[in-house]
């Protein structure tokens, strides 16, 4: 069997294979809320045979969203919506029962944001935009409103809320949360000099900056079921030669969060700093992974410009991760662990009503499928 396509144990939660398909905002909700579009563009994502599929990044407060757009777990009629949504993807492929997680964060100085294709830019308060909260008083882009300082009373409201938003998600029938400390978003604002510049306890020496993370994934590892995993999306490097958030600080955070419960660190990158200078490149990030993998026992996800199934078998084969997350590649081709399986020689589960899909010279792609068709 392929690296790519043995199964993974995460606590009670069995993945079939090691794809797992990335959260990718959308910018598609109302008032927080799953919308039409969700329903299509995740139930074509919930038929990919993956071995895990992650919910975009949902907030767990109103200021906490990065525009207009984004998904929130913070009310009941988004729970209500979830709930649905969560049911209706295991209903359309009910013989796979691909396991959902959603990916739980907080925007922070980054919130108040134009959507992508409307310039992404910060919005004005007299447009609709908000105030936004970060551990300081620091723009994230110059001429932007500065965000302000969370207090220490309102931090400990704030993982109040993280709380809320990971009771919600039981109750809504997810499998598994990925707390987001990455790509420039509170948490990682929290754990980097160039967005932290506290005085206090939660900023200056790396343990202070790590501080507040840790407080919020114990408190919601605390409120998630045992038998359900939890894993945290990190940046690992903050590619600013300014900033000393980079490998060395980000694995030993990593290492703090194993010993917290976490049970995989996604090893992202960069989103911080406006000075960042990155090598992009295939798999440009994976190095940043293999490093994490050394210094934890934990499985650790690989991700960044991984696009090629080749490419993806050689990074689990080599060592340097235990999973690979893809994202652009599944929106240009939701097939994609299929066309994998089939040129690394490998099967997978899929719906009964696409078994007759696979070419002849691709043999026996789908493994219960029978051979003749009528």
């Amino acid at each position: 069997m392929t690296h790519l396509f043995q199964p993974l144990q995460l606590r009670e939660l069995t993945l079939k294979n090691r794809v797992i398909v990335s959260p990718m905002c959308q910018y598609s909700a109302v008032d927080g809320i799953v919308q039409d579009w969700h329903i299509v563009h995740l139930g074509q994502l919930a038929q990919s045979s993956a071995g895990m599929l992650v919910l975009e990044a949902t907030a767990v407060e109103e200021a906490g969203r990065i525009t207009h757009g984004c998904l929130g777990l913070y009310n009941d009629a988004q729970e209500a919506r979830l709930t649905e949504l969560v049911a209706l993807l295991r209903n359309v492929n009910p013989r796979v029962k691909l396991p959902v997680c959603i990916q739980l964060g907080h925007a922070g100085r980054k919130g108040s944001s134009h959507k992508p294709w409307e310039t992404g830019m910060q919005i004005p308060l007299n447009e609709g935009g908000w105030v936004a909260k970060a551990p300081s008083s620091i723009e994230h882009h110059e001429g932007e409103l500065p965000p302000e300082a969370l207090s220490v009373a309102e931090m400990a409201v704030l993982k109040e809320k993280f709380v809320s938003s990971v009771e919600r998600s039981h109750r809504a029938g997810i499998d598994a949360i990925e707390l987001h400390c990455a790509h420039g978003y509170l948490m990682h604002q929290f754990l980097s000099p160039v967005a932290n510049q506290r005085t206090d306890e939660y900023g200056g020496s790396l343990e202070n900056r790590m501080r507040y993370p840790l407080e919020v994934f114990r408190a919601m590892r605390a409120a998630w079921p045992a038998d359900k995993p939890m894993g945290v999306r990190i940046s690992a490097s903050d590619w600013d030669p300014a900033s000393s958030w980079d490998i060395q600080e980000s694995s030993r955070f990593s290492q703090l969060l194993e010993e917290a419960g976490c049970d995989w660190v996604d090893v992202s990158s960069a989103g911080v700093s406006r000075h960042q200078k990155i090598d992009i490149g295939p798999g440009y990030q994976v190095h940043f992974a293999h490093a994490i993998k050394s210094v934890v026992e934990i499985p650790v996800m690989a991700v960044g410009m991984i696009s090629e199934p080749e490419q993806a078998e050689a990074i689990l084969a080599e060592g340097k991760a235990d999973m690979i997350a893809i994202a652009r590649a599944f929106m240009y081709n939701p097939r994609w662990v299929w066309h994998a399986a089939a040129r690394l020689g490998a099967t997978v589960d899929a719906p009964v009503q696409y078994w007759r899909s696979s070419p002849a010279e691709v043999g026996r792609l789908f493994g219960d499928a029978p051979i003749g068709q009528r």
